[in-house]
C-alpha cells in the first residue's frame, strides 16, 4: 500500500513537470525566443566540444573552439595567380615579337625594304628620263613610251616624267626646231607633226609659233627639195606646197625663189628638171 502511494506521488509530481514544462515551451514559442534547429545543432556541438578531451597521456589536449571555422585568404592567392598570367603572356609576347624579328631578319622583305626597292627604280627611271631629256627634246607622252620601252613599268615611268622638271612647251619648241634643220615645213604642217609626236594641241602651237621659222622661206626650201626628186610646172609645184598646207602667198613666194623648174616642150614632159634662169 505504501509503495502504491509513493508510486502515485511520483506519476503526480512527474505529470507537474511535464505541464510546467510544455507551459515553458509554449511561451518561448510565443515570445520568438526558441532556438532554431541549426542553432541548437550549433549550441549542441558547442557545448560538446567545450571540455578539452584527453590526450593519449591522459593530458588535456588544447581546446577548440568548433564554432569558429577559419576562412583561407585566397585573394593574395589570386593576385599572385594574376602576375603569374600577365608575366607569362608578356612573355609570349616577347617570344612572338622575337621570332617575327627572327623571320624578318633571316630574309623575308619587310615593308621598308619594298618601300626602297620602288623608289630605288622610280629614281632610276628619273635619271634615265633626265638623260634623254639632255639629248634629245621629248613630249610628256612621248617620255612615258620610251621609258617603257626601256622595260620601266608605268607607275616609275609616269613618276619620272612628273618629276624630271621638263617645260613641255619648250620641249615642244625645241623638237621643232630639230625638224626643220632636216626638212621643210609650214606652220600647220609642224603642228600637226608635233601632234603626232604626242604633244598637246597647245604644246604643238606654242612650239611651232616660237621656233623662229620664216615661213616663206620654208616654202622656198620645200619646193627646191621636191625639184630634187622630180619636175615640176609651176602651177604643180604651187598646188604641192599649198598640199603641204603653206598658204597661198608662202606658195607663189616659194615657188618664185625657185630657179628649176618643169618645162614644157611640145606637151611632152622632159625626164630632168632644167634652169629657168
Amino acid at each position: 500500500m505504501k509503495q502504491k502511494t509513493n508510486h502515485l506521488i511520483f506519476s503526480l509530481f512527474l505529470v507537474i513537470i511535464i505541464t510546467i514544462t510544455l507551459s515553458a515551451c509554449a511561451a518561448s514559442i510565443e515570445d520568438g525566443s526558441i532556438y532554431s534547429n541549426s542553432e541548437i545543432s550549433s549550441f549542441s556541438f558547442t557545448e560538446q566540444s567545450s571540455e578539452p578531451p584527453e590526450s593519449q597521456n591522459g593530458q588535456p589536449s588544447s581546446s577548440i573552439n568548433s564554432s569558429t571555422i577559419s576562412v583561407p585568404d585566397t585573394s593574395e592567392s589570386n593576385q599572385n595567380t594574376t602576375s603569374s598570367t600577365q608575366t607569362n603572356s608578356s612573355k609570349n609576347e616577347n617570344s612572338n615579337n622575337t621570332s617575327s624579328t627572327s623571320s624578318n631578319s633571316s630574309g623575308t622583305p619587310t615593308t621598308s625594304q619594298n618601300t626602297s626597292s620602288v623608289l630605288s627604280s622610280q629614281q632610276r627611271a628619273l635619271s634615265r628620263a633626265i638623260s634623254y631629256l639632255d639629248s634629245m627634246p621629248f613630249s610628256y607622252e612621248g617620255l612615258i613610251k620610251q621609258l617603257q620601252f626601256e622595260n620601266f613599268s608605268v607607275t616609275d615611268a609616269t613618276y619620272a616624267a612628273d618629276n624630271c622638271g621638263a617645260d613641255w612647251n619648250e620641249q615642244a619648241v625645241k623638237k621643232s626646231k630639230q625638224y626643220l634643220q632636216t626638212s621643210a615645213f609650214s606652220l600647220q604642217g609642224l603642228i600637226e607633226q608635233l601632234k603626232y609626236e604626242k604633244y598637246t594641241d597647245e604644246q604643238a602651237i606654242y612650239g611651232a609659233n616660237n621656233c623662229g621659222a620664216d615661213w616663206n622661206e620654208q616654202a622656198a626650201k620645200k619646193a627646191k627639195d621636191y625639184l630634187k626628186i622630180m619636175s615640176f610646172s609651176r602651177e604643180e609645184l604651187i598646188n604641192q606646197l599649198l598640199f603641204d598646207k603653206f598658204t597661198q602667198e608662202q606658195a607663189v613666194y616659194g615657188v618664185s625663189k625657185c630657179r628649176r623648174i618643169k618645162v614644157n616642150i611640145m606637151n611632152k614632159k622632159l625626164p630632168y628638171p632644167v634652169d629657168a634662169g
